[in-house]
């Protein structure tokens, strides 16, 4: 056995040296600290960007100017609500109940993140319109459950309470943003779904709408505060879309394998990401997680999505 003694003559190659022996850890370069991924439950490609005017996203398409839009954008795994945001919770397709009957089977970003870096589970959020989203807070997978757990707002009061309003859920995340440190938060908009399964056109336009607001504030939000300015990515998209029109009953459901609920949003702006870019590159759903990851500097070795490099800077 030969035995190799290295000396440095430098701290920072002593911390590198460190990290890199850390198993969860990465040394990055990136400027990302806090990640906030917005969902816009059940919002149809063609009522956001892909409508010509953008109407009903007029916030989104003026900050494009600090941002990323990617246009060949999809959830090729199941397209409907807890299917959905557990593919970009933990990067793995799962069809999972979707009454909130079931936890994933996999451990998520926020679990990875809080083993990585052992911090406090109030630095990671799960705050939701719809209650049963609160399965995401935890898995099946016998090493995780029950461990590194973020904290939630799920719903009227946790899982099995019904749903809540969008203003309500926002009131919280802007509170949070105020009261805590928020360091990796997924937040869940439904109106734009509700009023869809409705057969509301109005409101689900509205509702479109009213999120584009909600998103700006926050965002506007981010760049008021210093511990948030320069330093945060915020990433929207969709769980899923809805049927495109003309197929089945159109914009009223979802579930499939159309176009128009496979076909979805993906928008960011963060230090790390080009500007006023539109990334032509297919990418999916299950590569929020692993690009999140990648900008934080840790890893999901379950996840099955790539890195989304062709947004980044460099």
């Amino acid at each position: 056995m030969k035995i190799r003694i290295f000396f440095f003559t430098s701290f920072t190659s002593v911390v590198l040296l460190f990290l890199s022996c850390t198993k969860d850890v990465q040394v990055t370069s990136y400027k990302t600290q806090n990640v906030i991924v917005v969902v816009v439950d059940g919002a149809r490609f063609s009522e956001t960007w892909g409508e010509p005017t953008h109407q009903f996203i007029p916030h989104r398409s003026a900050m494009l100017s600090q941002g990323v839009f990617c246009s060949n954008f999809y959830n090729n795994c199941v397209t409907s609500t807890t299917p959905g945001h557990t593919s970009i919770c933990t990067g793995v397709c799962q069809n999972i109940n979707n009454a909130g009957a079931e936890y994933p089977a996999h451990p998520s970003i926020f679990q990875y993140w809080l083993k990585a870096y052992k911090r406090p589970n109030d630095e990671a959020w799960i705050i939701t319109t719809k209650d049963k989203l609160e399965v995401l807070s935890d898995c099946t997978d016998s090493e995780w459950k029950g461990n590194f757990r973020p904290m939630t707002d799920c719903g009227i009061n946790g899982l099995g309470t019904g749903y809540r309003e969008d203003s309500v859920t926002f009131k919280s995340v802007y509170s949070k943003l105020s009261s805590k440190h928020l360091r990796l938060t997924i937040v869940n908009f439904k109106q734009p779904d509700a009023a869809g399964h409705a057969n509301n056109w109005v409101d689900y336009k509205q509702g479109i709408l009213d999120t584009d607001n909600y998103i700006y504030k926050l965002w506007q939000k981010i760049q008021e505060d210093e511990f948030y300015k320069d330093r945060t990515t915020m990433i929207v998209t969709n769980d899923h879309g809805r049927h495109t029109t003309g197929h089945l009953d159109g914009f009223i459901s979802h579930g499939d394998n159309c176009e128009g609920c496979r076909h979805i949003e993906f928008f960011a702006m963060g230090p790390d990401f080009k500007q006023n870019f539109i990334c032509k590159t297919p990418y999916d759903q299950i590569d929020i997680n692993n690009t999140i990851a990648e900008l934080m500097g840790f890893s999901v070795p379950t996840s099955n999505g790539k890195v989304m490099r062709d947004i980044f800077r460099n």
